[in-house]
């Protein structure tokens, strides 16, 4: 993001004319948002693009599964390209129409990450109780107790600077609501995760998992509460230079708050966790099968030199992922950088600024609800539905 203090240069109009070069062509998109948005936008079309076209591939007999293992060359010429030709789209109405593209992206990548979340705060659990089970117990649950005892501090900690920085006494009611109410829902999970029932049913289910839930669902009420757009109740709202950065009362401010910055930290560590969630010794072995892996030593092709070590297609009879699930999931992840890189703060049409839209505070506060609602779920399904295995 470029500075409000970068001169434009002499070809750009409005630029410096010390080259002696008359300006004629607008280089406003490739400052401040429109820059993020036509990145992106390049970005989501690319993972979009291949989405369509790896419908329905179910084995690397369909020749489309050769594009997606391969060509990478022409993959990034064509995502150049469609990257240049961002560039070239007019303004007009394309930043307002792709801030409400950005945002309801980004509310379904937040629910990925929520089920990534409580997917890693159950596996934590299962992994520390099965190691207290099978050694030192009294090490691992005093672990447990100080992970949680953490979290929870924490998350206190949070609700009383929420209740601090986003509420006056005499105002500020919307606040005072959904701090409460995250708060309340908070405790609600807190006390059915041990209850009886629910520990007879996974006893496995714990305070770890509802402190990791409450803390993050705190995490997402703070971002919400800096997107209210009401200076007496936000004090982290900022007037926003569209092109050239943030200048406030001649001031020049950052363009990223604190939300923002964690909500990339916690971006990158999802990525990584399903990272390390996907790549085991086993899913290695299924995903490119080598000559010294079980299914080659089984019965592979013996027609490989002895001592060459190469890979074996291993998707003839199924592919080991869903392409298309894959490529959505990254068209997501584009939308929600988006929206992060520029604080879901929507352009205004017609003038150079932004501003902090009601729809970002409710899209983040329902996504934390949804959040809420998916951990619940976890605990009381194998209690609703004693048929099925929940494992």
């Amino acid at each position: 993001l470029v500075s409000p203090c970068v001169q434009l240069p002499g070809f750009c109009e409005g630029g410096s004319s010390s080259l002696g070069i008359q300006g004629r062509v607008n280089c406003k998109s490739f400052l401040g948002h429109k820059s993020v948005y036509r990145m992106c936008f390049a970005t989501a079309a690319f993972f979009f693009l291949f989405a369509l076209i790896m419908i329905c591939v179910r084995s690397s007999k369909d020749p489309r599964a050769a594009i997606q293992n391969g060509f990478w060359f022409f993959k990034f010429l064509i995502l150049i390209g469609i990257t240049v030709g961002a560039f070239y789209i007019p303004d007009g109405s394309f930043t307002s129409v792709w801030f409400y593209f950005g945002v309801v992206g980004s509310f379904l990548f937040i629910l990925i990450q929520l089920i990534l979340l409580i997917d890693f705060a159950h596996s934590w659990s299962q992994i520390w109780l099965r190691n207290a089970n099978e050694g030192n117990a009294k090490g691992w649950y005093a672990a447990l107790f100080i992970f949680t005892f953490t979290f929870y501090a924490v998350s206190l900690a949070a609700v009383v600077l929420l209740y601090v920085y986003y509420t006056k006494p005499d105002g500020c009611t919307e606040n005072k609501v959904l701090i409460s109410l995250n708060l309340i829902f908070c405790i609600i999970i807190s006390v059915v995760s041990i209850l009886p029932k629910i520990q007879d049913a996974q006893p496995h289910s714990g305070l770890l998992q509802a402190s990791i839930i409450t803390l993050y669902t705190l995490f997402i009420t703070w971002s919400a509460l800096a997107n209210v757009p009401n200076k007496y109740c936000n004090p982290t709202l900022l007037v926003r230079n569209s092109t050239a950065g943030l200048v406030a009362d001649g001031q020049v401010t950052q363009w990223w708050d604190a939300p923002s910055i964690v909500g990339l930290v916690i971006f990158l560590l999802c990525t990584l966790f399903i990272s390390i969630r996907s790549s085991d010794h086993s899913q290695v072995n299924k995903m490119m099968l080598t000559e010294e892996s079980p299914a080659m030593l089984s019965g592979g092709d013996p027609s490989v030199e002895d001592g060459a070590h190469r890979a074996y297609d291993n998707e003839q009879d199924g592919v080991a992922y869903n392409y298309t699930f894959f490529h959505i999931c990254l068209f997501l992840a584009s939308l929600y950088i988006m929206m992060t890189l520029t604080n879901w703060y929507r352009p205004d049409e017609g003038s150079q600024m932004m501003t902090s839209p009601w729809t970002a505070v409710w899209v983040k506060i329902s996504s934390s609800w949804a959040g809420l609602l998916l951990y619940l779920w976890t605990l009381v399904a194998p209690i609703l539905l004693p048929g099925r295995e929940f494992s």
